[in-house]
């Protein structure tokens, strides 16, 4: 079973395209908070590239942004393909089925501990 399920905030402004068959595709970066360590120290983050279609890429492209905290269910995937130098490249990707919007984006809530403040 390919299943895999993370919770991160965006590191950029989702990128929306339409790809040759005229589905809607939007991609976007998450950080992922890696678990503290037995001390509680921080570990630092996975950064991790979501890919979305159909009606759930328009909501993403349309609605998220930069900083945005959201959970992805999906499947993960493997790239591979080869430069123009003739090098391989490869890298793993998270295929959406799921996008559930978490709370307000940082900034909003960097804005809103200021204003208590």
């Amino acid at each position: 079973m390919n299943s895999i399920n993370l919770t991160g905030r965006l590191t950029r402004d989702p990128e929306m395209r339409t790809s040759h068959s005229g589905t809607a595709v939007t991609d976007f970066r998450l950080a992922v908070q890696r678990r503290r360590g037995r001390e509680g120290e921080d570990r630092g983050a996975v950064f991790v590239d979501v890919v979305t279609f159909g009606g759930l890429a328009q909501v993403c492209g349309e609605h998220l942004e930069k900083g945005r905290q959201v959970a992805v269910s999906g499947r993960l995937e493997l790239d591979e393909w080869e430069t123009d130098a003739g090098e391989r490249r490869s890298r793993h990707k998270v295929i959406a089925d799921e996008v559930e919007f978490l709370g307000a984006r940082r900034q909003d809530e960097d804005a809103s501990e200021e204003e208590s403040s």
